[in-house]
């Protein structure tokens, strides 16, 4: 599993507008645009504590944009490839990964190869790698590899990281990928109090059944 540590880490990109695929650049900065708008709609109405119908209702409409948007990106890829920011912006090459991280499980497993080959190709960000590797860990029912997914206890609505591999060597980790130290990510980190506590996230997430 450790073996998925890039060392080579992507931070940044060397870009060249007019080597950009104008149209795709259009197509994925639309896709982002949609991506992210009803997300941050979501979010500010669970912020007001807005009705639970609303909030379902929301929720309903960001599966559906999900699902829309899962198909233009299948198509695009299916086409061309995988596309980074070199040839569509950062923007675009975010909102063709965003797609995919908030697809389904089967999809992000399928692209996840695809995922760490862009990345050793300097194609992705390391951290958006990590964060994908998490995210199918935890859908999974694995523990993740670089802290970056949390979950909320449905019974006491206190929140947790989720259990995390060899916690000790984690900074370790999340350095190798360009992601800033556990205690910056999460300001009431504590290493070991996380340890002492793990035993207790590790029962709520099976008896809860969080993925």
């Amino acid at each position: 599993m450790f073996g998925l540590v890039s060392f080579g880490q992507v931070t940044s990109f060397s870009i060249d507008n007019s080597k950009l695929d104008k149209s795709l650049v259009e197509q994925l900065d639309s896709i982002y645009k949609v991506d992210q708008a009803i997300r941050i709609t979501y979010i500010e109405a669970k912020q007001r504590k807005e009705s639970v119908s609303l909030l379902d209702s929301l929720l309903n409409e960001m599966h559906k944009s999900d699902q829309a948007n899962l198909i233009k990106v299948n198509a695009i890829i299916k086409k061309h490839g995988w596309l980074g920011p070199q040839k569509v912006g950062v923007i675009g090459a975010q909102g063709l990964f965003l797609v995919i991280q908030h697809a389904d499980l089967k999809t992000q497993e399928f692209y996840l190869p695809a995922i760490r080959a862009a990345e050793k190709n300097g194609e992705i960000l390391s951290s958006n790698l990590a964060i994908l590797e998490d995210r199918v860990c935890m859908r999974s029912g694995k523990q993740q590899i670089y802290g970056s997914q949390g979950f909320t206890d449905s019974q006491t609505g206190k929140k947790y990281i989720y259990p995390i591999i060899d916690v000790d060597n984690l900074d370790k980790r999340r350095i190798a990928m360009g992601m800033p130290l556990m205690q910056d990510y999460a300001k009431e980190w504590n290493v070991e109090e996380y340890k002492k506590d793990l035993p207790d996230i590790e029962r709520i997430v099976k008896t809860q059944n969080i993925r």
